[in-house]
């Protein structure tokens, strides 16, 4: 992980940028499905605050208080942040912007959070967000060498990744080819983003995802 990386800047930043796009958005599509399993938008969203009012001990405390069940933790969570209205999570998440909590110190992995969740909710609904390339850069590469909340580099193994609008080449094996974004999306499990990939490896992430 770089030391020379100011990652809150960047985490604020594609918070902030979610906002925006969240702002636009119709009472209706607050409960649009997304990427992310079956929650709707206003649960990713909730998720998203949640993740940035949690440090470490009430992490702890959380899901100890679960029965360490993963999904008791999130709901728990969920319920906490996400508010009575679309317009109240929305407040919720805007007051997060500049939090600076975090579990642990993987950086990378809170920033690629909020990349991936920014996507999961923009694609199913056709809308376009774009992250900051060298934002999706840093996630690309902690993805690619470390399994943290989602099994990235177990997903890759022995695969080649090449990126076709940065310059970002890792791994070994057959190579798997497409937009940096498209990968750091396929390395988090999203199939939606994996099917846009070619290569001689491509297809055989696909079916690993499967």
């Amino acid at each position: 992980m770089s030391e020379t990386v100011d990652w809150w800047s960047l985490i604020h930043a594609e918070r902030a940028r979610l906002v925006k796009l969240l702002e636009t958005l119709e009472s209706d599509q607050w409960s649009a499905d997304t990427l992310c399993s079956d929650w709707s938008v206003e649960q990713v969203v909730a998720h998203l605050s949640a993740a940035a009012n949690t440090g470490r001990w009430a992490w702890i405390r959380s899901i100890v208080a679960a029965g360490f069940n993963a999904d008791r933790h999130n709901s728990r969570l969920l319920a906490r942040f996400r508010g009575r209205s679309p317009e109240e999570a929305l407040g919720i998440f805007r007051t997060c912007i500049t939090a600076t909590i975090v579990p642990t110190k993987d950086y990378p992995a809170f920033l690629g959070e909020v990349i991936v969740h920014s996507q999961d909710i923009a694609r199913p609904l056709g809308l376009t967000l774009t992250p900051d390339p060298s934002a999706v850069l840093e996630v690309a590469g902690f993805y690619a060498a470390k399994d943290f909340a989602v099994n990235s580099r177990t997903l890759v193994k022995g695969l080649t990744l090449v990126a076709d609008d940065a310059d970002f080449r890792v791994g070994s094996g057959p190579a798997v080819r497409g937009r940096l974004l498209d990968l750091v999306m396929a390395m988090a499990g999203r199939p939606d983003f994996a099917s846009l990939l070619e290569g001689e490896g491509a297809e055989k992430l696909r079916t690993r995802m499967s």
